[in-house]
């Protein structure tokens, strides 16, 4: 599939110290159409980010100078960029740290092609759960305006991540409802994400910290013992 939109390439940023790896992906995603720039680590990356905008950043976690932690967190600071990290580190606590740190999704060297490039497609899609007719979501102590991606609770603008606003808004769609983690999982992340719990675990924690009264004893983001979660807008 040619990754071609108005006329112009996706641009995605790769940023790893390893040769090899840096290689097979530049060659690989240049010939699926999309534009490719390399940074051999954080620092490098930030500064390449000031010149030129990527749409998807993939990055390794650990490397000189910036590792993929702090990378994730200094770029959430100022952009809502997609990121994947691609990392050997295959252990749940890493995982959960990265996806704490900003990450979007991780990808476990060695990887499958094939997955890596399903898992692009669907951060650069980042569909998210949206009507085309609807505009805004107004339930309870929640106003979701789905164009400018803003959220208020009790009146008060919450600010999200992009991942963080698209798990909301598809809890959102169905208050008082049991989705599964399953059916989580695959809407927001993809279905090759299905057996990947720990990201609810930490996305649905980010969320808590930003919308609840108190986190540690929720009213909005309920769980569902071994089931999955339930949302309940408030009056």
């Amino acid at each position: 599939m040619n990754e071609v939109i108005a006329g112009q390439p996706r641009r995605i940023l790769i940023v790893d110290d390893e040769p090899q790896i840096t290689r097979v992906l530049r060659t690989t995603l240049s010939a699926q159409g999309y534009d490719i720039r390399v940074a051999n680590d954080g620092e490098m990356a930030l500064e390449l980010m000031r010149n030129w905008s990527p749409q998807l950043i993939i990055t390794d976690l650990a490397m000189p100078n910036l590792d993929g932690i702090s990378l994730c967190r200094q770029v959430r600071q100022a952009s809502q960029v997609p990121i994947i990290v691609l990392s050997v580190r295959g252990q749940d606590r890493s995982k959960v740290e990265a996806l704490d740190a900003g990450a979007d999704d991780y990808v476990t060297k060695p990887f499958s092609t094939t997955e890596l490039m399903a898992r692009i497609r669907a951060q650069l899609r980042r569909t998210p759960v949206v009507e085309e007719a609807e505009n805004a979501i107004a339930t309870g102590e929640f106003l979701i305006d789905l164009e400018a991606r803003i959220i208020k609770v009790r009146g008060r603008e919450v600010h999200l991540t992009p991942k963080e606003f698209d798990l909301l808004v598809y809890l959102a769609r169905r208050p008082g409802k049991v989705v599964t983690h399953r059916t989580l999982l695959a809407a927001i992340w993809g279905a090759q994400s299905t057996e990947q719990p720990e990201y609810l675990r930490v996305f649905i924690g980010q969320l808590r910290k930003k919308i609840e009264n108190d986190p540690s004893a929720p009213q909005y983001l309920l769980t569902e013992p071994w089931v999955g979660y339930r949302f309940e807008p408030g009056s």
